[in-house]
């Protein structure tokens, strides 16, 4: 198979510390282009100011990858979809599910490959608790992403505004996480969501989950933590309690470290592109974004204290 000609849509922090390494580490890609940044492009990529503009530029691209926030990600999806693009989607796929829902259909239709991605999915620690989890009875599960949204979304505004998810922005990496790790679907029963009363979204969420057999299931959300930053999976089962910590990099059972390969997120989610788009085949999960949107839904608001960056 020749290589891909791909084109990054939105050259951002996401863009830049992810995606362009994985393909520049992946002979199957030629990036060929990206939209306009206030950043430098890798040598020899072409830079335009917008999808438009880049299709129109580079008649040989065959693929794109979208990088841009979730607002207004749904109509480049689809202007590339028309234009016969196969797409990757950053995470959360879109701003709901009927959008991504009507996207899939379109792709189908049309013989292009989607890909909706959960790059915390390809966390090393993830694959192996779950082949562990197989055999287990699980008992409960608690849920802690807590983080300094100062250090990692500094003065980024669409994080605030509708639809750019707030919190549930590094919260649904957890929630892919577990509808990954876990053996039943999961559901929400009930949820409390933290607004800061000069934001549009919320700073901090506590969810509680269940499954067809009834299993507790806590999760706890907050953008406000300082110095150290948490992101844990705790599963207590009849055989032992499997720990996810560093978001999925680092596994132990009940104590013991467990030896796991090299952390390679994204370069595992641009592997399996290029077989998506040999097949023009279809691949998004809409199980984490159901369960942000059933949050905004039924969960209890509250109001806190202003947010400032």
């Amino acid at each position: 198979m020749a290589k891909i000609n791909i084109g990054l849509v939105g050259f951002g922090k996401i863009a830049r510390d992810q995606h362009l390494p994985a393909l520049a580490a992946n002979p199957d890609y030629h990036l060929m282009a990206i939209t306009e940044s206030a950043h430098p492009p890798p040598g020899g990529v072409s830079v335009f100011k917008s999808l438009d503009d880049m299709i129109a530029g580079s008649p040989d691209i065959e693929a794109v990858s979208l990088c841009t926030p979730p607002q207004g990600r749904y109509a480049l999806a689809r202007q590339a979809i028309g234009h016969r693009l196969h797409v990757l989607l950053e995470k959360p796929p879109g701003e709901s599910i009927a959008e991504v829902e009507a996207l899939i259909d379109t792709a189908r239709s049309r013989g292009v490959a989607l890909f909706g991605t959960w790059h915390s999915r390809e966390a090393p620690a993830v694959d192996a608790a779950r082949r562990w989890l197989a055999n287990a009875t699980i008992r409960d599960v608690a849920i802690t992403w807590q983080e300094d949204v100062r250090r990692w979304h500094p003065k980024q505004e669409w994080i605030w505004q509708q639809g750019g998810f707030g919190v549930f922005d590094p919260g649904i990496n957890a929630l892919s996480i577990a509808t990954r790790l876990l053996p039943r679907a999961i559901f929400l029963t009930s949820a409390q969501l933290c607004y800061p009363e000069n934001r549009d979204m919320p700073i901090a969420a506590t969810l509680n989950l269940s499954d067809s057999a009834g299993t507790p299931i806590h999760a706890h959300f907050d953008w406000r933590q300082t110095g150290t930053q948490t992101w844990d999976i705790i599963v207590n089962t009849d055989s032992g309690r499997v720990h996810l910590s560093e978001g999925g990099a680092a596994l132990s059972i009940d104590g013991r470290s467990v030896e796991l390969a090299p952390a390679g997120e994204y370069r595992n989610l641009y592997r399996r592109f290029v077989d998506l788009v040999k097949d023009s085949s279809v691949d998004v999960d809409l199980a984490p974004l159901r369960l942000v949107v059933d949050a905004f839904a039924m969960g209890e608001r509250r109001i806190v204290e202003p947010f400032h960056d």
